[in-house]
């Protein structure tokens, strides 16, 4: 099931995405939220006459950088031994058609493709053979980073926490095993030419790894993100692109860059 989040008239609902050709989606309005039991209400709206939202409204978004090897290496790099985690604020975070703000303390604004995994219930210490119970589904997430700022600041606090720096869309894909949800194509355009393009099977550390990792400090919320790391071709944004992620069996997510404010 794709379960979207959306404004229609001033009010804001989760949805459940139905249909398969762009122009008939329609929306099947969620009874309660859906990290419980919830109901479809059988009331439909296309998706046409919305506005799509963030998919989650996460409490914390943990990423992991470097997690891909020919990533790491292309900006010179050592591949980490263990998973290498930072957060983004969830003030960062936009949804599908949402601007990304070019900050004005950078110049090198960078794109970086990445699955997100998003978790469906609180949870601490998650043991291995657990962690497809606490992964409610997975949406397209963009890494928006201010490369030069990451490079002169050494921490990456501003350099990937900016407002409008996490994209995050255009729904959450449930419907996705755990086997399924490690090997998809990822790819990442800009005006409709191709800069990233990889396999999710093609990280160092893999999704179980990252979740039992970072269970192993702090507890999880439901709506929490895990950001799973980008592959190759990462590269420089300018104001009026338009970037999109897609993910195999999920969908696409796309932004434009604008000047901010």
């Amino acid at each position: 099931m794709r379960i979207a989040r959306f404004s229609i008239d001033g009010n804001v609902a989760f949805g459940a995405v139905e249909g398969a050709e762009p122009d008939e989606l329609v929306l099947d309005i969620i009874k309660g939220i859906p990290f419980a039991d919830f109901e479809l209400s059988g009331t439909k709206v296309p998706l046409s006459k919305v506005r799509l939202l963030p998919p989650v409204l996460p409490n914390k978004i943990v990423a992991f950088g470097r997690n891909y090897v020919e990533h790491a290496r292309e900006l010179g790099n050592e591949v980490p031994d263990a998973p290498f985690a930072f957060f983004k604020p969830s003030t960062s975070v936009i949804g599908h058609g949402d601007d990304i703000q070019y900050p004005a303390f950078s110049e090198e604004l960078h794109h970086e493709a990445e699955l997100a995994v998003v978790i469906g219930r609180m949870c601490r210490e998650v043991p291995r053979e657990r962690v497809a119970d606490v992964i409610f589904g997975y949406t397209c997430a963009n890494d928006v980073t201010a490369r030069d700022v990451q490079r002169r600041e050494k921490q990456w606090a501003r350099a990937k926490g900016f407002d409008t720096s996490c994209p995050l869309g255009p729904w959450v894909e449930t419907g996705l095993d755990l086997a399924t949800a490690s090997d998809l194509t990822i790819q990442l355009t800009v005006d409709g030419g191709q800069r990233q393009l990889g396999r999710t099977s093609e990280m160092t550390h893999s999704i179980a790894d990252l979740i039992v990792n970072i269970t192993e400090a702090m507890t999880l919320l439901p709506g929490d993100v895990i950001l799973t790391g980008t592959p190759a071709g990462v590269g420089p944004l300018a104001v009026g692109d338009e970037v999109a992620v897609t993910i195999e069996g999920i969908g696409t997510l796309t932004n434009k860059v604008v000047k901010r404010g």
